[in-house]
């Protein structure tokens, strides 16, 4: 029986990053609650873990000094002339906060408690749903992210000697994590996205295959609009588990956003809750040692479902689909699993597969090769 941690409190769902902002942490709290509901933390094999602040040495390790002590004065409301400069802006994407900085701090130590829970050998996977922000850069903010927990956590791992698979599946390609280690050989970074042709960051091509001692070890498999379960699931089967075999990592980190879902306004594949559930359950056949973190996810009625279904699939646990009556009379929500999935015209779907084969097959050609596969 895998034994898996949760890292939540509920401190990581408290703050506001803008009234209209697309990006809600109460989805965290949701989550939580959820799983509450299930009885997930009552189970001999799971354990609820608190998180806790990063230092600044610690985001030290990947972020520029000059960028940490600016985030500390925004986030105090001092020096916002500079904003601009680190790519914060008041109506973007990126808004400066009162406590941005904890909130912040807080993501990246919730995944460096989850490295330390797996490294430990308290679990064999642990899930920081509040972690995930895999736009940031060095030295400035991208993407709803400002500090990238991933990056710090996996520069931590690299120091250490470890081996690290990172696997990406959220709608958007992580740019930041792979800029980070794009010339090194020591971090396989496998990404399954929505093709930038129509979604940010607009990176991920097939093409990005790395450089110098990483050349071979960014893959990316680009995703067309409207690309459903068994597409996805095609594509997953036909690239990842013969690349973890191949690098035989030390570790796996992965980022499970949930914006693939059908209902998600931001974005435009089409998986439903099960499907997604599929991919994660995927995730846990590769049979590592496991750090998992959140990321994307903007639709409120099916964040915390799949993530629900996230965490039960390290557990090895399959939830009824019927909602318990606590989180049902709340929310308003009743059945964990989709009822329906989306209405598309056949053309399509044959269009996006056609598409996903295409991308396997490049992908193969370029980067296969390096791995001796």
């Amino acid at each position: 029986m895998r034994q898996a941690a949760f890292i939540y409190d509920k401190q990581v769902s408290q703050h506001v990053v803008r009234t209209d902002h697309v990006m809600r942490p109460t989805r965290l709290q949701f989550t939580y609650e959820l799983l509450e509901a299930y009885g997930a933390f009552k189970l001999p094999n799971s354990r609820l873990v608190a998180p806790r602040h990063a230092t600044a040495e610690e985001l030290r390790i990947f972020h520029t000094p000059r960028y940490v002590e600016a985030v500390q004065r925004f986030s105090r409301g001092e020096g916002l002339e500079e904003q601009g400069e680190y790519n914060f802006a008041d109506d973007g994407d990126n808004p400066v906060y009162p406590g941005m900085y904890e909130a912040a701090c807080l993501a990246v130590g919730g995944t460096l408690v989850a490295v330390d829970e797996v490294r430990s050998g308290r679990a064999r996977v642990a899930f920081n749903v509040a972690g995930g922000y895999h736009h940031a850069a060095s030295e400035y903010a991208s993407g709803f992210c400002i500090f990238n927990d991933i990056a710090v956590a996996v520069h931590h791992l690299v120091k250490q000697g470890l081996r690290v698979a990172y696997i990406d599946i959220d709608a958007h390609h992580g740019d930041g994590l792979q800029d980070a280690f794009y010339g090194s050989d020591r971090v396989l970074k496998i990404s399954l996205h929505e093709t930038g042709r129509y979604l940010f960051p607009g990176t991920g091509q097939v093409e990005e295959i790395g450089t110098g001692p990483g050349l071979g070890y960014s893959v990316n498999l680009p995703l067309a609009p409207h690309t459903t379960d068994d597409t996805y699931l095609w594509a997953f089967d036909q690239v990842v588990p013969e690349l973890i075999e191949c690098f035989k990592p030390d570790l796996l980190v992965t980022q499970l956003g949930t914006d693939t879902h059908y209902k998600d306004p931001l974005t435009h594949l089409c998986l439903t809750a099960q499907g997604y559930a599929e991919v994660v359950k995927r995730l846990a056949a590769l049979d590592r040692p496991w750090v998992a973190v959140g990321g994307g996810g903007y639709e409120m009625s099916v964040v915390p479902r799949t993530w629900t279904l996230a965490y039960g699939a390290m557990l090895g646990v399959d939830w009824p689909d019927e909602i318990p009556h606590e989180y049902w009379e709340k929310y308003g929500i009743s059945l964990l699993r989709d009822a329906e999935g989306p209405n598309i015209d056949p053309a399509v779907s044959a269009a996006a597969r056609r598409t996903a084969e295409d991308s396997v097959a490049h992908l193969k050609r370029l980067v296969f090769p390096f791995h001796r596969v």
